[in-house]
């Protein structure tokens, strides 16, 4: 069966800890600010310049001049803080960021990103993601297990231009909950109705299954 982005944004939901600075990057990551467990409270930071994001606005709380990174329209909260963007910058680059959520085209089984760019497609630069990777001291990936021909985005060595290096500590993605750790994935949960083979055949990277396999809670 297998979760949809919102199943792979409430499930990262509950990696945040209370008091954390969270960077989220750009399409599924962004969901993450709807699923912020009650009595939890982080700062969520924009790279476009914002501390103190709040969920999706309401049709009646649409703010044309309130956006994340993405462009999407956001709300602020009580105390949040808007600067420019080479301040955001310094803040990502001096490892003020607890946590980066982030997509990903590819991870390889030694932590290795690749989520800017595939040769021959136009893209109008990396953005803020190598700065992510690089000063960011854990990296969460919420990607799709496969691509749509079914072939694997968690594999050996990357195939597309690398983000970073080493870099990725966890994976959610629909099939399941992977820790990246020496030798592979290590396989902690997996989605309702998906079973541990389904997860191997997804999975050309090393899977590393130890012991009974959860389900993923959502």
């Amino acid at each position: 069966m297998g979760l949809d982005k919102h199943g792979i944004a409430k499930r990262i939901a509950k990696e945040v800890k209370n008091g954390m600075y969270v960077n989220l990057g750009i399409g599924i990551p962004t969901l993450v600010a709807n699923y912020i467990p009650e009595g939890i409270e982080v700062v969520l930071q924009s790279e476009n310049g914002l501390l103190g994001m709040g969920p999706f606005p309401t049709e009646d709380q649409v703010d044309a001049d309130l956006i994340n990174a993405g462009k999407q329209t956001i709300t602020t909260l009580p105390g949040s803080a808007i600067f420019n963007s080479a301040d955001s910058f310094a803040m990502i680059r001096g490892e003020h960021v607890d946590l980066t959520i982030l997509g990903a085209m590819e991870v390889s089984e030694d932590g290795d990103i690749a989520n800017w760019k595939i040769p021959g497609k136009m893209v109008k630069g990396m953005g803020g993601a190598m700065d992510l990777v690089a000063s960011a001291k854990n990296i969460i990936v919420a990607m799709q297990h496969t691509a749509r021909d079914g072939s694997s985005k968690l594999l050996k060595k990357c195939s597309l231009p690398i983000t970073g290096v080493r870099c990725v500590k966890k994976i959610v993605t629909d099939l399941a909950v992977l820790e990246v750790v020496e030798g592979g994935f290590k396989l902690l949960e997996r989605a309702p109705g998906v079973s541990v083979e389904e997860i191997k055949t997804a999975t050309e990277g090393n899977l590393i299954v130890k012991g009974e396999v959860p389900e993923i809670e959502v």
